[in-house]
């Protein structure tokens, strides 16, 4: 998924961000930065990290009145050393003051999922499982977080309830059994995958002719054991409590993904500073 910042969804959350923050007007920056002067400001990163979201420097801008000039120095997916200058940006003071906090928020949360989603990617060089994102997201800002979530080299799962069918536990007690379940959804264009928690289900779904399997909260061991008992007969999925210390044991159980909630709902903020100077 490319860092798409006209997608309708991107905009009203950058335009619902700036309305939370500036409400009806700055009145620091209108009482104490005179009109009309200029700078110019840099962001930078503090620590190590994968960006994500610098892009939206221009959009959040161009919400406030434009006049603004943004050179984009370190794009998302790059990494980014302690110091290295994510992004230059020139114009009206009072623009670059009234926007730095909401840029920053967007910036430190972003890049922050995209420097987790690159350390999970990087547990699992090697081998031929891919990591995927799921929708543990924060409320509204999911497509942005997915964005990130890809510019950190993780796969992006379904993006809602709407693009793809995942048949879970309850779901599966609702329908009366695995059986039912994937008879109701056959013949749905939408990628099926069924959730399997036990040896006889496990059986059920394949006789049912599931071709993706979700696996959840087993051991490393007891994922080997399982998925050589599938035996190629349908693609594999893991989740379940997965972290970074343990991916690596699942993607060598011989999963074709393991999926990891951590990589956007405990994503750690990284730290980026901006630096305003008077012209």
């Amino acid at each position: 998924m490319a860092f798409d910042i006209t997608h309708p969804e991107v905009v009203e959350a950058v335009r619902r961000a700036l309305a939370e923050d500036v409400g009806p007007g700055d009145i620091t920056t209108r009482l104490t930065v005179p009109a009309g002067k200029l700078a110019k400001g840099i962001f930078r990163a503090k620590e190590p990290l994968i960006a994500a979201g610098i892009e939206l420097l221009e959009l959040i801008y161009g919400e406030l009145g434009g006049g603004v000039e943004a050179a984009i120095l370190t794009p998302s997916g790059a990494h980014a050393r302690a110091g290295d200058e994510l992004a230059r940006v020139r114009g009206p003071a009072a623009i670059l003051l009234t926007a730095e906090r909401t840029a920053l928020n967007f910036m430190q949360r972003l890049s922050g999922v995209a420097t987790l989603a690159r350390a999970f990617s990087d547990a699992v060089r090697g081998t031929r499982c891919r990591v995927l994102d799921t929708r543990k997201t924060t409320p509204g800002l999911r497509r942005l977080e997915k964005m990130a979530a890809a510019a950190g080299c993780v796969t992006n799962h379904r993006m809602g309830l709407y693009d793809a069918i995942l048949i879970k536990n309850n779901h599966i007690a609702a329908a009366g059994g695995v059986r039912q379940a994937l008879e109701a959804v056959a013949g749905q264009p939408a990628p099926v995958e069924i959730e399997v928690r036990t040896l006889d289900e496990l059986e059920q779904a394949l006789a049912g002719g599931a071709s993706r399997l979700l696996l959840d909260n087993l051991t490393p061991e007891e994922a080997r054991s399982w998925i050589a008992r599938i035996g190629g007969r349908a693609t594999v999925e893991l989740s379940g409590g997965i972290t970074l210390a343990t991916a690596r044991a699942y993607a060598e159980a011989g999963a074709d993904y393991i999926s990891a909630g951590a990589i956007t709902h405990s994503a750690r903020a990284v730290d980026i500073h901006f630096t305003l100077e008077m012209e």
